[in-house]
């Protein structure tokens, strides 16, 4: 059931008691209990996820997930952002910077492709003839790029940077798709403007997203705050994430902890492997 049905159905009131039983069961037990009134009966297991300064700064709860209503979301695993003669390679920026989340979901995917948890990859880039690239957008690589930008290939590159169908736009070997999980292309920062990933989502019947990937800061971060304003619950694995600055990317998961978690809430991969490799014990 959706909130706007079950208001609809049992009126305003009933839903913010609904609110506040959370509320009150939050401040007893410290975690954030799944909805089965909301969602109906678990379709998986239900497992709980540590999460970090929540509601404040140096406090501990945890979020409840159903293993059937989530998915494991890695965003942007390219070469051309963490890659060699890649996107981020043309502009100057240290690898490793990227790569660092490259181990961290290459576990996480090991353990839920295990499990009933569903895996849903996105991958950043442009239509050959950049139709879909604004003109701002293709000024500013070129800058930042020193002459080379998107839809151009930087000297002894592998092909024209972030553009469909070349080896530097796909997703990196160690963390590939496999087959049946689906690949969102977008050609913006956010996925849920312009690609099918809401009908994605909605077939699997997903409820919580865990999200990694690169950057932090950027990609990331916009598709965190688009999955929050639509109601999913959204757990970030901060050390599965990575971006071209270290102080952008701690300023990025500081954001997502104000306010008790404004767009969700932060963990890492071993916590969250071990909530799911705990799952239904």
């Amino acid at each position: 059931m959706s909130k706007s049905s079950y208001i609809s159905e049992h009126g305003r009131e009933a839903y913010l008691e609904r609110v506040q039983e959370a509320y009150e069961e939050f401040q007893e037990t410290d975690v954030f209990r799944y909805p089965e009134w909301l969602y109906g009966p678990p379709k998986g297991d239900l497992f709980e996820v540590e999460v970090e300064d929540c509601p404040d700064f140096g406090d501990t709860a945890f979020v409840e997930l159903d293993s059937g209503r989530t998915a494991f979301l890695s965003v942007d695993m390219q070469t051309d952002f963490c890659g060699p003669d890649g996107y981020v390679d043309a502009m100057g920026y240290d690898l490793s910077l990227t790569r660092r989340a490259v181990e961290p979901i290459a576990d996480v995917l090991e353990t839920v492709r295990k499990t009933d948890v569903d895996v849903v990859h996105t991958r950043e880039g442009h239509q050959p003839d950049l139709a879909d690239a604004p003109f701002n957008k293709l000024v500013r690589s070129k800058a930042a790029g020193d002459g080379v930008g998107i839809g151009e290939t930087p000297p002894d590159g592998m092909g024209p940077l972030l553009t469909r169908g070349n080896e530097n736009w796909d997703i990196i070997d160690e963390l590939a798709p496999v087959s049946g999980e689906p690949v969102v292309d977008k050609p913006t920062k956010g996925a849920f403007g312009n690609t099918n990933i809401e009908m994605i989502l909605n077939r699997q019947g997903t409820s919580y997203l865990v999200i990694a990937g690169i950057t932090t800061d950027v990609c990331v971060h916009t598709i965190m705050r688009e999955a929050n304003d639509r109601g999913y619950w959204c757990i970030l694995l901060k050390d599965a994430t990575g971006a071209t600055d270290v102080g952008n990317r701690e300023a990025a998961i500081k954001q997502i902890k104000m306010q008790g978690g404004v767009f969700g809430w932060v963990s890492d991969s071993e916590r969250f492997i071990e909530a799911v490799e705990s799952k239904g014990d």
